[in-house]
C-alpha cells in the first residue's frame, strides 16, 4: 500500500508539472493569428517539442536554420567563424525573394552609405537589421527564441511580414556561444529531474563552475566585440563590417527575479555618440512595451544597464553608426524550465522564449516603419556632421617589439583607415597619454597615423582618447579602456593637422622575423624585448634545448640586446648536432621573432654569453588552480596567455584536489583571482605551500589572491596590505556611512576603482619585468595595495604624486592617495622560492596586456633566478 501511495504521488506530480508547462505554452502563443505557409516547419514541428519546453542543442538549432534555407527562397544560412571546440557559428540572411536576387547591390549601395555618408542619397535602401542571441551560453532562451521568430519572418504569408521583408534586410546570428551554450545545456540535461522543481536551490537550478556563461577559454564574449581576440568574435565583425547594419539588438537574460529588460538604458553614456540615439533607443523600447502591454508582460526601462564600455553587442554597433540596443530576459542560468520568483510567480522558460520573441519581431517592425530616418541617422553618424572634440588624428610610433602592431591590425579589422608616414615629421603640439601635456614631437617615416576625418570616427575616438567624458561614476563595466594605455604604447594625438605625405596600409602588418648568420659557430640571441619572445621560449624548450637568460644587458656590432635575452649556447647544446641551425630558422619564422646567430661568446659590453649572468631556465612544470574559490574570468585569460598566445602547456587543478595534489610534480603555482580562500586552503594546506616555496617553489598569485597571500590574511608571506592611517580620534569613519538610502547606490563609485587606468612605474631590472618599459598602465579595479618593504622588491608601484597616479578612468580621491606609491607587483624571497605577487590584472581580458610580461615572466623566467 504505501508503495502504491508513493507511485501516485510521483505520477500526480508529474502530471503538475506537465500540466504547468503546458498552461505557459497555451499562455504564451506565437501569433497564433497569423497565417504559414504549411510547406515550411515550425520550430515545434521540426523539433518535435514545444519550444521552450526543453532546452534545443547548437546543432538542432543550426539544423534549424538550415531547413529554413532548403525550404525558403527568403533565407540563406552561412558559416562564419569556427569555435576552439570546432562548432560552428553562423548567421541567416532573412529578407524577400527579389531583394535576395539583388543582394550584392543592396549590400554595396549599404556600404556606400557607411564609407562616403557624404556623396550618397537616401532613397528606397532596404534599412539592415542584425538580431543577436545567446553570447552568453547560460542565458539559453534567446537562441530558442531565434528559431520562432526567424520563422515567422521566413514563412508567414501575411502582408504585414511580406512588407517587413521588402524593406528590411534581416541577418539573425542564432547563436554566439556554442560551446558555452551546450556545456549549459548538456549539464542541465544531465541535472534536470522528471518532477518539475520550481524551487530554486534544487540542483536543477545551481549550475556547476565554470558556467556555460563563457567561452572555451572562460571569456565573456560580450566584452570582445571590440577588441576580437576569439574566432567567434573576429569572424563576426568581418561580416558585421561587410553589411554595416543601421540597427543591433542583443538579446540577454539576468537574474530570474527581475523583469524583461528593454530600452532605454542609464547612465553613464557615450557622449561620442550623436544626440538623437537616446530617442531612438526609447523609440524601439516603446515598440517592445506595446507587445508586453498586451501580453501582461512586466518590464522595466532607464532605471539599470548603460552602455559605457564599447565592447558590447548593444554598445559596439552604436560605436559604428547604428542603434545598438540590449534586452535582457529574467531567467539565466537559475531559470531552468520554470522557476518561482521572489513573489510566487512560476516564470517559465516558454515566458522566456516568447518575451524575446515578441521583442525580436518588434524590432523588426519598428525599423521598417522608421526606415528612411533610421538610415539617416546612420549616414549623419558616419559623416563628420556628428564628431566631438577636436583631435585630429592619433599617432603610434612603429615600434614592432611592443603591442603597436597589434593595435594597428585591430583597427583595420574594424574597418578604420590606418596610414603610415613616408618621411619624418614634426608635431608641435602632440599629447602625451602619460600627463595629457602637449610639446613639440618629432615622429620617424614609418609611424602609424589615425585620422579622425573618416567615417569611422565615432569608433576612433571612443577607442582611443585617453579619457571619455564620464558623468557618473556608477558603471557596469569599466571606466576606461584606452587603446594607448591598455596596450602600453608611447602614443599621441594632436589637435592640429599632420602635414607629411603617407601611405595607407592595405594589409595587416606583421612582426619582423627572421635569422641572421644562421650557420652560427657559437650561439644564438632572441632578444627578450620582441613581443613574441616567450612563445620562442616555449619552442625552444618544446625543441629540447638548454637555454639561458641574461640577468644584465650586453652589446654586439652596436646592437642592444636587453635583460632577458635568450642565449643558445651550440657547446650546450651538442645533443642537437647540425639541425639547431634549422631548428633556429624554424622557430624565428613559427614565433615571428628575430634570431640572431653569434661566431663568438665576446660581447662588445656588457655579459659575455658563457658570464654567470647568463642563467640557465629549465622548462617549469606549472600548475594553475581552478574551480571553486577561484575566478573562472581570471583562470581563464591565464591559460590563453599560455595555452594560445605563449603555447606553453600548463595544468589546469580543481581546488577540491589541493590535499592530495603532489607539490613536488610541479615548479610553478598560479593562483588566480580568488575569494574565500581560507576556506578553500584550511591550515594544512597552508603551511604545505609555505614549505613548497622555502623548498624551491615559485607560487604566483593575481588579483584577490595577492591580498589573501598576505601576512593579514593567510600568513603565508610577510607582506602586508597598506591600511589607511587612523585619525587622532580613532578609526576613520567612511563618509559613506551617512550617505541617504535612496543615493546609496550611486554613491558606491566614490568606494570602489571601477576598472581604471593608474600611472606605475616599473623595475625592469628584476627578472619580473624584463622586456618591459619603465613605465606602465595598470588597469586597477580594487583599492588594495601593497605596503612597499625592504623584505621584498616592489616591482611595480603606482607614481608617488596623488595628482597624477590616474590616467584614465575615475577614482575618488580619497582612492588616488590609498594607491600613491604603493606597490601592486611584487616578489618576496622565500627560502630557495619566491612569492610574487601581481595585485592588478596583468591580462585583463586579453586586451589590457601591457602588463602581460609579467605574468610571462613569473612562470617562465623567475624560477631560473
Amino acid at each position: 500500500m504505501k508503495k502504491f501511495t508513493l507511485l501516485f504521488i510521483t505520477a500526480f506530480l508529474s502530471i503538475s508539472a506537465s500540466a504547468q508547462l503546458q498552461d505557459a505554452v497555451e499562455r504564451f502563443q506565437f501569433d497564433p493569428s497569423v497565417s504559414y505557409n504549411n510547406s515550411i516547419p515550425s520550430p515545434t514541428e521540426y523539433l518535435g517539442y514545444e519550444l521552450g519546453t526543453q532546452y534545443t542543442f547548437h546543432h538542432q538549432v543550426m539544423s534549424y536554420f538550415e531547413k529554413l534555407a532548403e525550404l525558403s527562397d527568403k533565407i540563406t544560412f552561412h558559416e562564419y567563424a569556427r569555435t576552439y571546440e570546432n562548432r560552428s557559428v553562423n548567421y541567416a540572411i532573412i529578407t524577400s525573394a527579389d531583394n535576395h536576387s539583388n543582394l550584392d547591390k543592396i549590400r554595396a549601395q549599404n556600404l556606400k552609405v557607411a564609407n562616403t555618408p557624404n556623396s550618397v542619397s537616401v532613397n528606397e535602401e532596404p534599412v539592415v537589421v542584425w538580431m543577436s542571441y545567446n553570447v552568453h551560453g547560460n542565458e539559453p532562451s534567446s537562441s530558442e527564441a531565434a528559431m520562432q521568430t526567424a520563422y515567422r519572418l521566413v514563412a508567414s504569408t501575411d502582408s504585414e511580414t511580406q512588407n517587413w521583408l521588402d524593406n528590411a534586410v534581416v541577418i539573425i546570428d542564432p547563436m554566439i556561444n556554442p560551446d558555452g551554450r551546450d556545456r549549459y545545456v548538456y549539464w542541465y540535461k544531465s541535472s534536470q529531474a522528471n518532477v518539475l522543481n520550481v524551487n530554486a536551490e534544487d540542483l536543477e537550478h545551481d549550475e556547476i563552475w565554470p558556467g556555460g556563461r563563457t567561452n572555451h577559454y572562460w571569456f565573456d564574449l560580450n566584452r570582445d566585440w571590440t577588441w576580437l581576440i576569439h574566432p567567434e568574435s573576429a569572424g563576426r565583425i568581418q561580416v558585421y563590417q561587410e553589411w554595416m547594419p543601421q540597427v543591433h539588438i542583443d538579446f540577454h537574460e539576468q537574474g530570474f527575479n527581475n523583469n524583461y529588460f528593454t530600452m532605454p538604458g542609464t547612465t553613464p553614456r557615450n557622449h561620442e555618440l550623436p544626440a538623437d540615439y537616446e530617442k531612438w533607443a526609447d523609440v524601439f523600447g516603446r515598440g517592445a512595451i506595446e507587445e508586453f502591454d498586451k501580453a501582461q508582460v512586466n518590464f522595466e526601462t532607464r532605471e539599470r544597464f548603460d552602455f559605457f564600455y564599447p565592447g558590447y553587442g548593444s554598445s559596439y554597433p552604436s560605436i559604428m553608426g547604428g542603434i545598438g540596443m540590449l534586452a535582457e530576459q529574467g531567467g539565466h542560468s537559475r531559470g531552468g524550465r520554470a522557476v518561482e520568483t521572489n513573489d510566487g510567480y512560476v516564470l517559465t522558460l516558454r515566458q522566456r522564449v516568447f518575451d524575446h520573441y515578441k521583442n525580436g519581431v518588434s524590432i523588426v517592425k519598428t525599423s521598417v516603419e522608421n526606415r528612411k530616418a533610421l538610415v539617416e541617422y546612420f549616414q549623419d553618424a558616419r559623416s563628420q556632421n556628428t564628431q566631438k572634440g577636436n583631435t585630429k588624428a592619433y599617432i603610434l610610433p612603429n615600434n614592432s617589439n611592443d603591442y603597436t602592431y597589434d593595435v594597428v591590425n585591430l583597427m583595420l579589422k574594424q574597418g578604420v583607415q590606418v596610414e603610415q608616414a613616408n618621411d619624418d615629421f614634426n608635431i608641435r603640439n602632440a599629447f602625451s597619454y602619460w600627463d595629457g601635456n602637449a610639446s613639440s614631437r618629432s615622429f620617424k617615416a614609418g609611424d602609424f597615423i589615425i585620422k579622425t576625418d573618416q567615417p569611422a570616427h565615432l569608433f576612433i575616438n571612443t577607442i582611443m582618447r585617453r579619457q571619455l567624458e564620464i558623468k557618473d561614476s556608477v558603471m557596469y563595466d569599466m571606466s576606461t579602456w584606452s587603446a594607448p594605455l591598455a596596450y602600453n604604447l608611447d602614443a599621441a594625438w594632436t589637435t592640429s593637422n599632420i602635414r607629411v605625405n603617407t601611405t595607407q596600409i592595405d594589409e595587416e602588418v606583421v612582426h619582423p622575423n627572421g635569422i641572421t648568420n644562421g650557420n652560427a659557430q657559437y650561439a644564438y640571441v632572441i632578444d627578450w624585448n620582441q613581443r613574441n619572445a616567450p612563445k620562442a621560449l616555449a619552442q625552444l624548450w618544446k625543441h629540447g634545448y638548454k637555454v639561458r637568460s641574461s640577468e644584465k644587458g650586453f652589446t654586439k656590432v652596436g646592437t642592444e640586446y636587453s635583460r632577458g635575452s635568450l642565449v643558445v649556447l651550440l657547446g650546450r647544446n651538442l645533443h642537437k648536432g647540425d639541425a639547431i641551425h634549422q631548428d633556429m630558422k624554424t622557430i624565428a619564422d613559427y614565433a615571428d621573432v628575430k634570431v640572431a646567430g653569434f661566431n663568438t661568446g665576446r660581447m662588445d659590453s656588457g655579459s659575455d654569453l658563457g658570464s654567470p649572468s647568463m642563467r640557465p631556465i629549465e622548462k617549469p612544470r606549472v600548475g594553475l588552480m581552478i574551480d571553486s574559490g577561484f575566478s573562472s574570468y581570471t583562470a581563464g585569460q591565464i591559460w590563453f596567455l599560455f595555452d594560445q598566445w605563449t603555447e606553453f602547456g600548463i595544468d589546469r587543478i580543481r581546488s577540491g584536489s589541493f590535499g592530495g595534489l603532489d607539490l613536488n610534480d610541479y615548479d610553478v603555482l598560479i593562483l588566480p583571482g580568488g575569494y574565500g580562500l581560507n576556506g578553500t586552503f584550511n591550515e594544512n594546506s597552508r603551511e604545505r605551500l609555505k614549505d613548497w616555496v622555502r623548498d624551491g617553489g615559485t607560487l604566483v598569485a593575481t588579483e584577490g589572491a595577492t591580498s589573501w597571500l598576505t601576512k593579514e590574511e593567510s600568513g603565508i608571506s610577510s607582506a602586508e596590505l597598506f591600511e589607511e592611517e587612523e585619525d587622532e580620534d580613532g578609526d576613520k569613519i567612511d563618509p559613506a556611512a551617512y550617505t541617504r538610502y535612496k543615493d546609496q547606490e550611486d554613491s558606491s563609485g566614490l568606494r570602489r576603482i571601477p576598472g581604471s587606468a593608474f600611472k606605475a612605474m616599473i623595475d625592469n631590472s628584476h627578472p619580473l619585468a624584463f622586456g618591459m618599459k619603465d613605465k606602465l598602465y595598470s588597469l586597477k579595479f580594487s583599492t588594495n595595495a601593497l605596503k612597499p618593504d625592504p623584505s621584498f622588491s616592489s616591482v611595480g608601484y603606482y607614481v608617488k604624486d596623488a595628482d597624477g597616479v590616474l590616467a584614465s578612468g575615475y577614482a575618488s580621491e580619497e582612492n588616488k592617495e590609498k594607491a600613491a606609491g604603493k606597490a601592486f607587483a611584487a616578489v618576496q624571497g622565500m627560502g630557495s622560492g619566491n612569492v610574487v605577487f601581481l595585485m592588478d590584472n596583468t591580462q585583463y581580458r586579453m586586451f589590457w596586456i601591457g602588463p602581460a610580461r609579467m605574468m610571462q615572466n613569473a612562470v617562465m623566467l623567475v624560477p631560473g633566478f
